[in-house]
C-alpha cells in the first residue's frame, strides 16, 4: 500500500521548535523529490521546502529560509522538517508529498499550532 504518515505535529509556543516526520511505504523513496507543504485556515496550500531524491539539492520558500531544514534519511524511507523560532503565522496543517515522473503521493497532514 502506497501511503505517507506524517508525525511530529503539535502546540508550540512562538521561538519554539518541532520536528516533522513523515515515512513513507510502499514505493521506492529514493526515487522520489519529497516536498513539505502547508495549508493555514482559510488559505491556499503552500510549498514549504522541497528536497531532491539524492538530498543533494534542497529548496525554500522566503518566509521559512532560515528557520526550517528539509532533509531526509532514504535507508529509512524518512523525510523530515526540522522548524526552528516558529512564529504564530507557521501555524497551519503540514503535508508531505512525493513525487516522481508519472506519481504524486500526498500524506494526511499534520496540525501544528504555535500560540502562547
Amino acid at each position: 500500500q502506497v501511503q505517507l504518515v506524517e508525525s511530529g505535529g503539535g502546540l508550540v509556543q512562538p521561538g519554539g521548535s518541532l520536528r516533522l516526520s513523515c515515512a513513507a511505504s510502499g514505493f521506492t523513496f529514493s526515487a522520489y523529490v519529497m516536498s513539505w507543504y502547508r495549508q493555514a485556515p482559510g488559505k491556499e496550500r503552500e510549498l514549504v521546502a522541497d528536497i531532491t531524491s539524492t538530498g543533494r539539492t534542497t529548496n525554500y520558500a522566503g518566509s521559512v529560509k532560515g528557520r526550517f531544514t528539509i532533509s531526509r534519511d532514504n535507508a529509512k524511507n524518512t523525510v523530515y522538517l526540522q522548524m526552528n523560532s516558529l512564529k504564530p503565522e507557521d501555524t497551519a496543517v503540514y503535508y508531505c508529498k512525493a513525487r516522481a515522473l508519472t506519481r504524486v503521493v500526498w500524506g494526511q497532514g499534520t496540525p501544528v499550532t504555535v500560540s502562547s
